[in-house]
């Protein structure tokens, strides 16, 4: 069982309101619900503070947290956007019924629930101001506490604001972005660290930065996309590459073209031109290149060779693990 909170507050009855929280709630609900090919993912439930007449307010959110991380699930992920606090004692998330900043829920408190939570993977989403303190003991700023299976991201640093674009939240826009297929690797998983890289290259270094702390042993999945290589061409790799640092042979066969060949160069190959078909995938997805020519196509029709990059090796040595 994969279940996830997802928390969207604008309205604030003492405070400055927002006005991207609840579109990025229902943002991330909506991908987060179903993996791309339609399969169900997480258990989505969404409680946003839209005005007076539907707040989120300071119970209903910690009682929602604490039955979040009470569930016994494969994933509990709680992802919030609204305002943030901080002071000297640790930073908060606020309610709809927050007169001051110590009034939210407590960062600190919602790390307990989590760091004792059944749940084998723990997931804290947070697009507030100032909530890189997020995974801080009370008792050191530089101290993490997170126990085993927790992983939090966060939009800014304890010291920055969360910023807002275009009515949307800049972080949770990418983080979107990265669920619907922009982090996803060639098996089609998206990850929190590939989350994490993606949101992390697209700011650059005067813009708000994101966070990411972790203590895990192994990443879990948190969305499945189509892969852009389909699985079963992609395990053949060692078919074609048996070893470290091998070289494929080419010749003028395995080119289906036939525009451009000199007369006494063989035909197409049907078995070969397949073969060739996949090694050209490779070379798109960044897997192959050639050797001592500039393409694939001159590869094939000057008999040169072509060979793996280092990201091919790792995807090489995958397949050769049984791990793809």
């Amino acid at each position: 069982m994969r279940i996830a909170l997802i928390i969207g507050i604008n309205y604030y009855q003492y405070g400055n309101s927002l006005y991207g929280c609840v579109d990025d709630a229902y943002a991330m609900k909506s991908v987060l619900e179903r993996h791309d090919g339609g399969a169900d993912n997480f258990d989505c439930k969404l409680l946003t503070g839209t005005g007076e007449t539907d707040p989120v307010n300071r119970g209903d959110l910690k009682d929602s947290i604490e039955q979040l991380f009470t569930t016994d699930a494969e994933i509990a992920l709680f992802y919030f956007a609204g305002h943030g606090h901080i002071e000297d004692t640790g930073g908060y998330l606020l309610a709809s019924d927050s007169k001051r900043g110590d009034e939210g829920v407590s960062l600190s408190e919602i790390l307990i629930l989590a760091n004792k939570s059944p749940a084998r993977n723990k997931i804290i989403v947070l697009d507030s101001c100032h909530s890189g303190i997020a995974g801080n003991a009370p008792t050191s700023q530089q101290l993490t506490a997170l126990s085993d299976g927790l992983t939090v991201l966060t939009a800014s640093t304890k010291e920055q604001y969360a910023t807002e674009e275009n009515g949307r939240g800049v972080y949770t826009t990418l983080f979107v972005d990265a669920l619907n297929g922009s982090a996803a690797n060639l098996t089609g998983d998206i990850t929190p660290g590939s989350v994490y890289a993606h949101i992390d290259q697209s700011l650059g270094a005067w813009e708000q930065r994101p966070v990411f702390k972790t203590n895990v042993k192994q990443f879990v999945s948190l969305r499945k996309v189509s892969p852009p290589i389909p699985i079963s061409d992609l395990r053949r790799i060692t078919e074609f590459f048996p070893s470290p640092g091998y070289e494929f042979p080419l010749d003028p066969t395995y080119e289906p073209e036939l525009k451009g060949r000199d007369a006494d160069m063989p035909p197409p190959n049907l078995e070969n031109t397949r073969t060739f078909a996949i090694l050209q995938k490779y070379n798109r997805l960044n897997l192959l290149v050639p050797v001592d020519t500039q393409n694939m196509w001159n590869a094939a029709m000057e008999s040169k060779k072509c060979k793996l990059t280092a990201l091919g090796e790792h995807y090489r040595r995958l397949v050769e693990k049984g791990r793809v």
